[in-house]
């Protein structure tokens, strides 16, 4: 089975993804109320969807979910969690995809 990108964020960050055909998403907006519950109830759903093989998020996003969620989110294996921005840079996307098959690619010694 094949699975599937997922985006959660506002629509600024959202579209872009939206518009290369993923067809996951969720768009969260401070019109529809409080954005902190939002990415909860976003993130859960994404995380409970077994269509869904990666969650992407801006990594300034994670600072809005809950303790418990962030913590489900951050060590799912499946969906695995792809954050995009802030300060984590390249080194923070090498240790989500160490993280997610096991071993460190960019690795010298593998």
């Amino acid at each position: 089975m094949s699975q599937e990108i997922a985006v959660v964020g506002q629509p600024d960050f959202t579209t872009g993804f939206r518009l290369a055909g993923v067809r996951k998403f969720a768009d969260i907006s401070e019109a529809d109320g409080d954005l902190d519950e939002q990415y909860d109830e976003a993130v859960r759903e994404m995380l409970d969807d077994e269509e869904v093989g990666i969650l992407v998020m801006h990594a300034d996003d994670l600072e809005r979910l809950s303790r418990d969620v962030r913590s489900d989110v951050e060590t799912s294996v499946e969906p695995v969690l792809v954050t995009l921005g802030g300060d984590g840079g390249s080194s923070g996307l090498r240790e989500q995809i160490k993280r997610a098959i096991g071993i460190d690619l960019m690795d010298d010694n593998t």
